[in-house]
């Protein structure tokens, strides 16, 4: 015979808590857009470079922004300009990907082909490492 005190209340909160994590995993991708992590981008590297495809359905070229900093690539949504009268519209989304070495600015290509913008990255050529003699005196 089952009593009030063979029910455990763990058990409902286990019960409880799967639910909740099922719920949170719905929002996530939501939240996800919001916090940064939007759009989705892929990296590939090699000795030599990193491509970075980004998937941007229903943008254009025109639509994104794309700068170099010192170690990094930031993606930006370039937003619709402003009517009269308003504030100017902040971007919707801004994704900066960080690369492990340094990159050669002036050998950077992107292009942008059905909806996937495509950029490779190549290395900066460092000067190699030398011994430098010390002299006594």
């Amino acid at each position: 015979m089952n009593t009030i005190f063979d029910w455990m209340p763990w058990d409902f909160l286990d019960d409880w808590m799967k639910e909740d994590r099922h719920l949170m995993r719905a929002f996530r991708s939501v939240s996800d857009r919001a916090a940064g992590r939007f759009p989705p981008v892929n990296v590939w590297m090699d000795e030599n470079a990193a491509v970075l495809e980004a998937r941007l359905p229903g943008k254009t070229a025109a639509d994104v922004d794309l700068t170099l900093e010192s170690d990094a690539i930031v993606l930006t949504d370039k937003p619709a300009p402003a009517k009269e009268g308003e504030p100017a519209a902040k971007p919707a989304w801004q994704r900066r990907i960080t690369l492990p070495f340094e990159v050669d600015s002036a050998k950077i290509t992107a292009s942008f082909r059905n909806g996937v913008l495509t950029v490779h990255c190549p290395k900066a050529v460092r000067a190699d490492l030398h011994r430098i003699a010390i002299s006594n005196g």
